[in-house]
């Protein structure tokens, strides 16, 4: 039999504080403690070939099947495995969330139970999570009826009713009844452990279940509209708000290409359109707490330059280092900790961090409405976007050796000036409206006279935008632009310019960011946003057959559990990097909503 590798095929379980992936033999292969950032105890994803160490799994004797699913709208998964004698276990997954003594009971504690469901089942439990990123395995102490897991200054204990020495010694034994298995803070379970998880089951699959009802979602595509959206607020760090790009760090971009980053971080950028795609559907909590989040980077940057990313905690510093025992996915190491581009200068972030705080301006469902302080504090904001918008920098897509004034950025920056001018005139301050009209006025001119590359006399048209001020390449995120209201669908700039992209990037069916030599030589795979970006494209251009054949082609290399990571093979569709990536799911909410049939044909 081949040895396992690792792949992609991984289901998503958190609560907002913590978050797990399950892999397609139900192992728990990635999992971070006290939060999304922290040291992954549960490691065999990045583990290379060691896949018995760093992972929380369940073998079946003579296993032969397995399958997999979630509750209806939950992130609560269910296992099945299945023996060739005809025995079976179901594993339910979960991270517990719901209201308690009126605050949101989200511990670090990952929920496993096992029931035996035909036959006479025999399992061997392993589970030996690790601490210092793969260093080495975490020693045990243990009592009765649980066992401590020494991870570090504060130990996970696991309370259980199976069998505490099977479970150390990685005994196979007979299932007979539900197995309970709480991993959590190292303090005594309170309660009956049986009562207690079947409660907290409950509960948690409840508050799941509210919250998707509360979602606007379009006639067609719900499952996976739904699907992502779930996982999108998982990747919410509810303490502080800050929205992670991923779950995990270190999946390589392409095939040994180095090209590995952690993404368990909050960029401005993709926090700004997973709140966008989340505001679609009427998802109000995610908006709230990540403008929570926003005003403190604010507060902290103190008028002053904003980082494209910060820790999930607001931490500035996130300096790039490796982890020396992990050998990475499949062994394509190196394995990062940190992100060297926090130390990066990309201008497009005050563009990012005006746009959804407007809302609060204007939107009277909120909490917290905005007031003339908080538009002292975004005039702050608009500063900087003011003065930076025709310098160069390192772009959206993180260029890590050249700089050049980006279109993108340039027309964030316009973005950020016209919308401070739609709050100044909310707000009933005419004198600041015509400053910062003024100010997007001539941003545009700007970008008019700068970005635009004549044309000759090619059928592309009249010429287009080029993705900087200094070249003619092009970019996939020069579609953005009627997205940003820049441009209308029907501005011949506008066609000229997407005929121009999708000619120079688009590969059948999927779409390349840019197909120039960066710092890491050629890109080798798609990056699946801007496959959504041409779909969003095609229908602006009135091409909406084509384009809902290229969506439903992208939805069918979504993983069984219904979501997608950042990059893909244009050849053979396997996916690559970071998982689940918030900029992918994003596309899904966004294009399904463009392209869904009415809910008036069936009400």
């Amino acid at each position: 039999m081949a040895p396992w590798q690792s792949s992609l095929d991984l289901w998503p379980v958190g609560n907002c504080q913590v978050s797990g992936l399950i892999d397609s033999r139900g192992g728990l292969v990635w999992g971070c403690v006290p939060r999304v950032d922290g040291d992954p105890v549960f490691c065999a994803l990045l583990n290379g070939g060691q896949q018995d160490i760093g992972v929380w799994r369940f073998e079946l004797e003579g296993q032969v099947s397995v399958s997999q699913s979630y509750l209806r709208n939950t992130p609560i998964l269910v296992t099945r495995l299945e023996a060739e004698d005809g025995s079976a276990v179901e594993i339910t997954d979960f991270c517990p969330r719901y209201e308690r003594s009126g605050r949101m009971y989200r511990p670090v504690a990952y929920i496993r139970v096992v029931r035996p469901v035909a036959g006479t089942p025999r399992m061997k439990v392993v589970l030996r999570p690790m601490l210092d990123y793969g260093k080495q395995v975490a020693e045990t102490t243990n009592g009765t009826n649980h066992i401590r897991y020494l991870i570090g200054p504060q130990a996970l204990r696991l309370s259980t009713d199976a069998p505490v020495g099977y479970i150390l010694e990685q005994r196979t034994f007979r299932v007979e009844s539900d197995q309970h298995f709480f991993l959590g803070p190292d303090e005594p379970f309170s309660g009956n452990l049986r009562a207690e998880i079947r409660s907290m089951e409950e509960q948690t699959a409840k508050y799941w279940r509210l919250w998707s009802r509360g979602l606007a979602t379009p006639f067609e595509w719900q499952d996976e509209v739904i699907r992502c959206a779930i996982t999108l607020k998982l990747c919410q760090h509810e303490e502080t708000g800050a929205i992670v790009a991923a779950l995990t760090t270190s999946i390589p971009e392409a095939p040994h290409s180095e090209r590995n980053w952690d993404y368990r971080y909050c960029w401005i950028r993709d926090s700004y359109y997973t709140v966008q795609a989340l505001n679609r559907l009427g998802a109000l909590d995610v908006l709230e707490k990540y403008l929570t989040y926003l005003r403190n980077i604010v507060d902290a940057a103190k008028g002053g330059q904003i980082q494209p990313l910060y820790s999930v905690m607001g931490d500035a510093e996130l300096d790039e280092t490796t982890a020396a025992f992990l050998a990475g996915y499949r062994g394509m190491g190196p394995v990062r900790i940190g992100n060297a581009a926090y130390t990066q200068v990309q201008y497009d972030c005050y563009g990012q961090i005006v746009l959804p705080t407007t809302q609060a301006f204007f939107d009277r469902r909120l909490l917290r409405i905005a007031d003339e302080r908080d538009f002292a504090a975004l005039e702050e904001v608009g500063e900087m976007a003011w003065k930076m918008y025709d310098q160069p920098d390192a772009g959206l897509w993180e260029f890590r050796t050249r700089q050049e004034v980006h279109t993108y950025s340039a027309v964030m920056s316009w973005a950020a000036c016209d919308r401070l001018a739609n709050v100044a005139a909310r707000l009933g301050k005419e004198d600041r409206c015509l400053v910062w009209r003024g100010r997007a006025e001539t941003i545009q001119d700007t970008i008019e006279r700068r970005a635009w590359v004549e044309g000759s006399g090619n059928e592309e048209g009249i010429g287009h935008y080029g993705a900087s001020f200094e070249s003619d390449y092009l970019d996939a995120s020069l579609l953005q632009m009627v997205e940003l209201r820049f441009l209308t669908p029907d501005n011949p700039r506008f066609r000229s310019t997407f005929a121009a992209v999708e000619k120079a990037l688009r590969r059948g069916e999927h779409m390349l960011r840019y197909a120039h030599e960066d710092d890491f030589g050629a890109p080798e795979t798609a990056f699946n946003i801007c496959t959504f970006w041409l779909i969003e494209a095609l229908h602006l251009a009135g091409r909406d057959e084509e384009g809902r054949q290229l969506f439903c082609t992208m939805l069918s290399h979504m993983t069984k559990s219904g979501l997608l990571s950042e990059d893909m093979d244009f050849d053979n569709g396997e996916l690559w990097g970071n998982f689940p990536q918030t900029y992918s799911l994003v596309g899904v909410i966004n294009c399904a909503g463009l392209l869904s049939k009415s809910w008036n044909t069936v009400r």
